[in-house]
């Protein structure tokens, strides 16, 4: 294995035991995603379908739908110019018949399509896409890894199953595994979800440039909430799940107000089934006042002009997106030490990182940012400069179209 710029590709030799495919115009590759809910999966599916078409390859989405208390991103498909194949079944709620009815249908399409490469995001069509694949006899089967359900997600013999699942899909059905970070590389290895041999590591990539100019939004969006120009705002971005950590983030901002008096409020954007349990940690930490609940908000980069500085308070990560969008329209970040979040965030020079489940920690590094408002500006200017080009789309594409070159013989 080899270094290619920020990814690490295998050594363009193709995977050994596949016979050389027959000359072809461009190479198939069909993508396929458990759903497009909000977040950065269905943003990397989305932007690697639509942009890799064209003289050298030629790729289809299929997809899943979301779960009900989900915000759908499909629409991104459709400002992309992408259609997609809708697989109805494809879901965490479809239930026995319903996956033996999707399995079916990837079956199907697969080898109607005469894929080159089927690529795979997230559990559910990793599954079922994977052995799809396998009975389609496709070249290269590939998985890529956004974040792992190992821990704090389930209980244990969830978990268990879960890890039973990866490691027989890694080490018997997938030619590849991408990792999006090396600290998760890392984890798959020490979890023996693969042969480490298999693993390539190639960062997500984003349509960054909307937040690097969003600056032209400033004052919209404080001026839709009626906020003063001197309210400190800040954001928190991502769907109100366990993972997320949110009710630290409460107990941190009332232990703010505790220790000082500044003018602050903290917007959340984003929903989900812990909204009414949130809602109601609100009110018994007094604190209406300071917090607001917005669900889902598709116009991030208004939104982005106007914050302060953003939180995240997860209790684990792949590569959180919420924070690169965020850097990228020189914002400072405050977040929890987990997952793929110090790949991002460099502690004290692009943001500050502490402990997590820990409000007292984290309250000290939000009241600090609140008092120090240079601080939160050479934090903010060292961040958009940290992650651009580093994961901006264009460094994607031009990684992924080299990776699935070397893939095939």
């Amino acid at each position: 294995m080899r270094d290619s710029g920020p990814c690490a590709v295998s050594s363009g030799e193709g995977i050994e035991g596949l016979s050389p495919l027959p000359e072809r115009s461009r190479i198939k590759v069909v993508r396929i995603i458990t759903r497009l809910n909000v977040g950065g999966p269905a943003q990397h599916a989305v932007l690697l379908t639509a942009r890799l078409n064209g003289d050298r390859f030629q790729s289809k989405l299929l997809a899943g739908t979301t779960d009900s208390h989900e915000g759908d991103m499909s629409f991104l498909a459709e400002n992309h110019g992408t259609p997609f194949v809708r697989v109805e079944e494809l879901c965490n709620e479809a239930g026995l018949f319903g996956d033996l009815k999707s399995f079916c249908r990837l079956v199907k399409v697969i080898k109607k399509e005469k894929a080159d490469i089927v690529d795979l995001h997230l559990l559910k069509a990793r599954f079922f896409g994977g052995l799809a694949a396998k009975i389609a006899g496709v070249p290269v089967i590939v998985e890529t890894f956004h974040g792992h359900l190992f821990t704090g997600y389930f209980g244990r013999l969830k978990t268990a199953a879960i890890l039973t699942t990866e490691r027989l899909l890694g080490w018997f059905v997938m030619h590849r595994l991408i990792a999006i970070s090396e600290i998760q590389k890392e984890e798959l290895i020490r979890y023996r979800i693969s042969p480490a041999r298999k693993i390539d590591i190639i960062p997500l990539g984003l349509d960054l440039n909307k937040f690097l100019d969003c600056s032209k939004w400033r004052g919209e969006f404080r001026r839709e909430l009626g906020v003063a120009d001197a309210t400190i705002l800040i954001g928190v971005v991502g769907r109100l799940v366990p993972i997320k950590g949110l009710c630290y983030l409460l107990d941190a901002v009332s232990q703010v107000l505790r220790a000082t008096d500044a003018d602050f409020q903290l917007i959340v954007v984003g929903d989900g089934p812990l909204r009414g349990a949130l809602e109601s940690q609100v009110s018994s930490l007094d604190i209406e006042k300071r917090v607001r609940f917005l669900g889902w908000r598709f116009d991030l980069e208004k939104i982005y002009a106007d914050l302060d500085f953003v939180a995240l308070s997860s209790l684990n990560e792949g590569t959180p997106v919420s924070l690169i969008e965020a850097m990228a329209a020189g914002k400072a970040v405050v977040a929890t030490r987990v997952g793929g979040v110090p790949d991002v965030v460099e502690h004290e020079k692009t943001g500050i990182l502490v402990s997590p489940k820990n409000p007292l920690e984290l309250s000290k590094a939000i009241t600090r940012l609140l008092g120090n408002p240079r601080l939160r500006n050479c934090l903010g200017e060292r961040a958009r400069f940290s992650v651009y080009p580093k994961y901006d789309v264009s460094r994607l594409i031009q990684d992924m179209k080299e990776y699935y070159r070397s893939l095939l013989p």
